[in-house]
């Protein structure tokens, strides 16, 4: 016999592992795959079927198809029992017969493939000794293994004995009266009393004082630097070469933040520093919701935080005024240096000790609040996905939106929808934009603005050769210049007098993660 491939295939054509095994272009294996279902006979009882140029024999696994391709030439008795060797070998690795157990299981898969047939013909193996075969030890993999711990380990100790020479070194330079070189004191200190704002300074030097003299192994500890010498973390020609490219081939390259992912960062507004006050109260809220697709909240949550920075000290003994009209149950949370009587009986944030200012030209958070429910209305912003089979082996999927909360303005709203692998949509209907990234088998759904007068909207696309369940989980991300808590800030006003305080606030609503799964 002549084995051409061996693929696990859904019964909607879709591929999840696939072996191929003698010389032949991609494409004509794709093709070769993607015709399979459209050559299955409805209501017949087949083990094979025949094309001009191969023949496809194959078993049925629950809800997916073991497939072998070979060509007509081959025998078919031989052949059934090479599929029924395969879907031992399946059953072997996977507990149960779905998608998602045989992806997670795709390499053990593979290698045992390989130990069945080599360039098309089948071996004379049994499942014992391919599983015997699959899980054999490397004596090279455990003596590459040793020598690398054994030059570890040698590392590791001639960087303590390099340590203890400097060590050496540098007490030796004390004891002849040489200075080292530290670069001025660093401390912090909090001059609020407990707000977690600490300030890191440098001694100053004085006009008219004498420098301390520079330790003898400055220039010591800085080697000249070789032109020629690889830098770890450094921008190789490679690295800029390869971003150049996919930028001319139509990606978006972003440089992620430090501790916020792109996407999010991307798209959260940073007031400029023009239009802030010397008081400045920024007011941030963060969704994370987890929706089912036949509908229900499985997990809502909400944490919002307000931030005080006042940049001239003559303002920092100020009070905060908050007009809270939220009845949803929010629970809030005064900072332990908050006069937590004054926020209950006034809804007014201020200091326990009010003759010490706020801290200065830093971020103070003084006021934050939860909220976590399952009930559906209080989903801001509501997507449903119903994709339905079209008989030919692909989808027609409708996508609608709707706004829940009117008083809500969203930007920049993105509804990503996963594709199956080398899926081409084609739209028939959209409100808004959209656009469909091939490499990453995605289609996502652009809306500028989302408000009161377009609250609802819908697409409309179809994909060939796909089954319901591979449109989801979708993500949905968005930003809003209006709080989910029914809850502002109203007046800031000085602590001796009540005189009103001229202040700048922003306030930002946005999903840290939005799941339809």
């Amino acid at each position: 016999m002549v084995l051409i491939a061996a693929a696990v295939c859904t019964k909607a054509g879709k591929t999840i592992v696939s072996r191929q095994f003698v010389e032949m272009t991609k494409a004509r294996i794709e093709g070769l795959l993607a015709a399979f279902p459209k050559l299955m006979s409805t209501g017949k009882q087949h083990t094979f079927v025949e094309t001009e140029s191969v023949r496809y024999v194959y078993q049925p696994l629950e809800k997916l198809y073991m497939l072998l391709i070979t060509t007509k030439a081959s025998n078919i008795l031989e052949d059934l029992e090479t599929l029924r060797l395969f879907s031992r070998v399946i059953q072997e690795y996977c507990r149960s017969m779905d998608e998602a157990e045989i992806a997670d299981n795709a390499f053990n898969l593979i290698f045992a493939f390989d130990e069945i047939v080599a360039l098309g013909y089948r071996e004379s193996v049994n499942l014992a000794q391919i599983r015997t075969f699959v899980e054999m030890d490397s004596h090279e993999e455990k003596v590459y293994q040793a020598v690398r711990q054994t030059q570890e380990r040698e590392a590791m100790n001639q960087m303590r004995k390099r340590a203890k020479e400097l060590q050496r070194a540098r007490m030796e330079a004390d004891k002849k009266g040489y200075k080292g070189s530290s670069l001025g004191g660093q401390g912090g200190f909090d001059h609020t009393g407990g707000f977690g704002s600490s300030s890191t300074f440098s001694s100053p030097t004085v006009i008219g004082e004498t420098p301390e003299p520079k330790s003898i192994y400055s220039n010591i500890s800085k080697p000249a630097a070789s032109t020629k010498a690889m830098k770890l973390g450094s921008k190789s020609r490679d690295v800029e070469s390869f971003v150049d490219q996919l930028k001319s081939e139509g990606e978006n390259v972003v440089t992620p933040a430090a501790n916020k992912p792109s996407s999010v960062i991307s798209k959260i507004p940073v007031q400029s520093l023009a239009n802030i006050d010397d008081v400045h109260i920024r007011q941030e809220e963060k969704l994370m919701l987890r929706v089912g697709r036949d509908g229900g909240v499985q997990t809502f949550e909400l944490h919002g935080l307000i931030t005080l920075r006042i940049s001239d000290e003559k303002w920092g003994k100020i009070k905060v005024v908050l007009d809270n009209k939220d009845t949803r149950g929010i629970q809030l949370q005064t900072h332990p240096n908050v006069d937590k009587e004054l926020f209950k009986a006034k809804s007014q944030i201020g200091l326990k000790n009010p003759t010490k200012p706020f801290p200065l030209s830093t971020d103070v958070g003084v006021l934050k609040w939860r909220f976590q429910s399952q009930d559906d209305s209080c989903v801001p912003f509501s997507i449903n996905c119903w994709p339905s089979e079209n008989g030919q082996g692909g989808c027609d999927v409708n996508i609608e939106y709707e706004l829940e909360h009117n008083r809500l303005e969203l930007n920049d709203v993105a509804i990503n929808i996963p594709l199956p692998i080398g899926c081409s949509p084609v739209v028939t209907e959209c409100d808004g934009d959209y656009t469909h990234e091939s490499r990453k088998n995605m289609l996502t759904w652009n809306l500028a603005l989302i408000d009161s007068t377009n609250r609802t909207g819908a697409l409309e696309f179809s994909a060939a050769t796909a089954i319901p369940s591979d449109f989801f989980p979708l993500n949905i991300s968005f930003v809003c210049k209006k709080p989910y808590a029914d809850l502002r800030v109203t007046d800031v006003i000085l602590v001796e007098d009540d005189t009103p305080v001229k202040y700048s606030s922003e306030t930002i609503f946005y999903t840290d993660k939005y799941e339809i799964c």
